[in-house]
C-alpha cells in the first residue's frame, strides 16, 4: 500500500450528544465504506443519519477532489468531538432556575483507499 491517500469531512455543530454519536461511530469503524453505509442505513439509532451524511460526504470528497474509487475506501478513522453547549433554563418552584445543557458535537470521518 504505497499510495494511500486518507480524505477527510467534518459534520459541525450537530445538535446530538457526542455519547450517543460514539455508540453508532464504534459500529462503523474499520469497515468498508459500502458496508458502513449499509450498516447506517438499518441502525436503530438517531445518530445514523447524521453519521451517514459524513461518511457519504468524505467518500464524495475523495472521488471528486482525489479520484479514488468509492468502493475502494475503507473508513480509517471516525470520531466525535463535544462542541459547544447550547445553554437553556427550566423555570422551577418559588423562582428558581435550573441550567439545561443541550450537547453539540462535531463528527469526523476519515477514509483512506485500499489499493
Amino acid at each position: 500500500m504505497a499510495n494511500t491517500q486518507s480524505v477527510k469531512a467534518v459534520a459541525k455543530y450537530i445538535r446530538m450528544s457526542p455519547h450517543k454519536v460514539r455508540r453508532v461511530l464504534n459500529q462503523i469503524r474499520g469497515r468498508s465504506y459500502q458496508e458502513a453505509l449499509m450498516i447506517l442505513e438499518f441502525l436503530p439509532y438517531g445518530a445514523g443519519g447524521p453519521v451517514w451524511q459524513v461518511v457519504h460526504s468524505a467518500a464524495a470528497n475523495a472521488q471528486n477532489n482525489y479520484d479514488l474509487d468509492k468502493k475502494k475506501l475503507v473508513i480509517a478513522e471516525v470520531y466525535a468531538d463535544e462542541g459547544p453547549k447550547l445553554k437553556r433554563i427550566r423555570p422551577r418552584a418559588q423562582g428558581r432556575a435550573y441550567a439545561i445543557l443541550k450537547p453539540t458535537c462535531h463528527i469526523t470521518v476519515v477514509v483512506k483507499s485500499t489499493d
